[in-house]
């Protein structure tokens, strides 16, 4: 994602190859690969979005729907950002590669960058505050629902995804002849002035959430988030405004009525690849199945003090 404000911001421009994904930040580029098997759809959940068996439609939706889930505005559709989303599937269907970059000789160039990208499809980011990110996967399987859910999981992509001031997004999807489905979203705003009130937070799992997944494979992720394992738990994330500092000074999960579980922090202060608006736990150990789990977050946000405990249940 990149920022235009008085300092620099880059924090995601993600590539997911295979199943999800990966992410990032700190002015660098990301990859991500899976050799796992693929991960079952979402199961259906009151309010979801109707299937309308265009890729890029339902995966638009299915962000949209997760994002109001926890508290954050729709973005809305754009058709220039979806010109540059599908621009960027064809080419990578096309030249059999996953990349954030084009190469200006290979077929169905579009722009060597996303910015270049987003202006060759008309979607002017002016001279005022904007900034705009990408989310890409490449998947055996045609369901827009299941890849965004699977990149919402990928914690790289959910820092991108969950972006409280985002206003707008594009998605693209192609399947090329080798039966590998593109799907790429990219996320923009022009004009940081939508997002959260100070000092405010959403969090994922959101309260009360029903059927979450017990686990990640760590594997899918380049940077891999907890690198000296491949399955881990679910998670677990806050998220404020991208002009916002989130400080941690307490994080924790637990099955309800025992200890608290091993977990790996994720800060901009821990972590390269984590925005210093996002702070996320990822547990050391798979979740248990059909059980309520309590999670306590404390710190400052923008140096006030901010705290929540909220629960959530996993899949059976």
């Amino acid at each position: 994602m990149h920022t235009a404000l008085s300092k620099k911001w880059l924090l995601a421009v993600l590539l997911s190859i295979a199943l999800a994904g990966c992410g990032g930040g700190s002015g660098t580029d990301n990859v991500a690969s899976s050799t796992a098997a693929a991960s079952a759809a979402p199961t259906p959940e009151p309010g979801a979005p109707q299937a309308t068996g265009n890729i890029a439609t339902d995966g638009f939706n299915w962000f949209n729907f997760r994002r109001t889930q926890v508290g954050l505005a729709s973005v809305t559709r754009n058709n220039r950002i979806d010109t540059a989303a599908l621009g960027h599937s064809r080419y990578q269907a096309t030249n059999n590669v996953i990349s954030h970059e084009q190469t200006r000789t290979d077929a169905d160039f579009t722009g060597a960058t996303l910015g270049e990208r987003l202006a060759n499809a008309g979607y002017e980011l002016g001279t005022a505050g904007y900034m705009y990110g990408e989310i890409i996967s490449s998947t055996s399987y045609t369901s827009g629902f299941r890849s965004a859910e699977e990149l919402i999981a990928a914690i790289y992509h959910r820092f991108v995804a969950f972006e409280p001031m985002f206003k707008e997004a594009g998605s693209g999807a192609v399947t090329s002849a080798r039966g590998m489905t593109y799907f790429t979203t990219n996320f923009g705003a022009v004009g940081l002035d939508r997002g959260l009130g100070a000092s405010d937070i959403v969090t994922y799992p959101f309260n009360g959430q029903q059927q979450v997944p017990q686990n990640f494979q760590s594997d899918n992720e380049l940077p891999d988030p907890v690198p000296e394992q491949n399955e881990v738990g679910y998670p677990i994330s806050v998220h404020a405004n991208v002009t916002s500092t989130v400080q941690v000074e307490s994080f924790t999960i637990q099955p309800r009525g025992s200890a608290a579980l091993p977990v790996r922090l994720l800060t901009a202060g821990t972590d390269r690849y984590t925005p210093s608006s996002a702070a996320s736990i990822i547990p050391l150990v798979p979740l248990a199945p059909a059980t309520t789990y309590e999670v306590t977050f404390r710190g400052l946000i923008d140096n006030r003090a901010v705290s929540r405990t909220w629960t959530f249940v996993t899949q059976s």
